[in-house]
């Protein structure tokens, strides 16, 4: 039987546990900020991701990703910049009350601080939904139950020089890939909605896999040495 993901009691302990972090990084300045959108979808729990367009000039064109984008000086906090950022994309108004709190910040190739805002935005369905063609694709929600299955989890090893430096999480099996910042996003929500049942794939030399230390390396990533979609490892991703 899984959990109510969506009750008031989870959400209660969802708040308290980032109340901390949240009035920390709330107003730390920040490069960009990025929606982790809890939702219901016919009544399932999930978490919706969008895939950008093909038609963005940069490297981020058909990733998948949340919602958010960079931090404007008119902004008032990374919070504003996230749900404001949802709205120009997504055309989806989140009001502010729905923010459970600040997970913690990964950084880009750049080393510039992205901050994810983790909120509860109800049921949808997200073929409802009219983003912005300018800037995304398409909009799917992957059900927490699936993230969860360890049939659909895998890692990728990064090499530099020949020599490992860290593990990232992978979700497959969807209707896309889940890898990159948003796939260590990902994993930092599992973690804290569904404590002892989510297993971190996150690790760096002398690290084990779920360091509490270790958000996302702070260095540009190196080539993919080995990947997995099961326990076992395949090579050439």
């Amino acid at each position: 039987m899984l959990p109510d993901w969506l009750s008031a009691e989870g959400e209660m302990r969802c708040r308290r546990l980032l109340a901390t972090a949240t009035a920390r990084l709330r107003t730390r300045p920040a490069s960009a900020a990025v929606l982790v959108p809890l939702c219901s979808v016919r009544g399932v729990p999930a978490l919706l991701y969008t895939l950008r367009s093909s038609r963005l000039i940069g490297r981020h064109q058909g990733d998948v990703s949340f919602p958010g984008g960079k931090c404007d000086p008119a902004d008032q906090d990374v919070v504003h910049t996230a749900l404001r950022e949802t709205q120009e994309e997504l055309g989806l108004a989140v009001p502010q009350e729905h923010v459970w709190g600040l997970l913690r910040p990964v950084y880009d190739r750049q080393k510039a601080t992205v901050v994810p805002v983790l909120a509860g935005v109800g049921p949808l369905d997200p073929q409802s939904l009219r983003p912005n063609s300018e800037e995304v694709d398409e909009v799917f929600a992957l059900p927490l139950a699936h993230l969860l299955q360890t049939q659909n989890q895998g890692y990728t090893h990064f090499c530099q020089g020949g020599h490992f430096r860290y593990t990232l999480p992978v979700f497959l099996h969807g209707p896309h890939r889940v890898w990159g910042l948003t796939a260590v996003i990902t994993e930092f929500a599992l973690q804290l909605l569904a404590p002892g049942t989510y297993q971190p794939r996150l690790a760096g030399p002398g690290q084990p896999r779920g360091s509490e230390g270790l958000a996302h390396p702070k260095e540009s990533l190196a080539s993919p040495c080995q990947a997995s979609s099961t326990p076992g490892l395949n090579k050439g991703l």
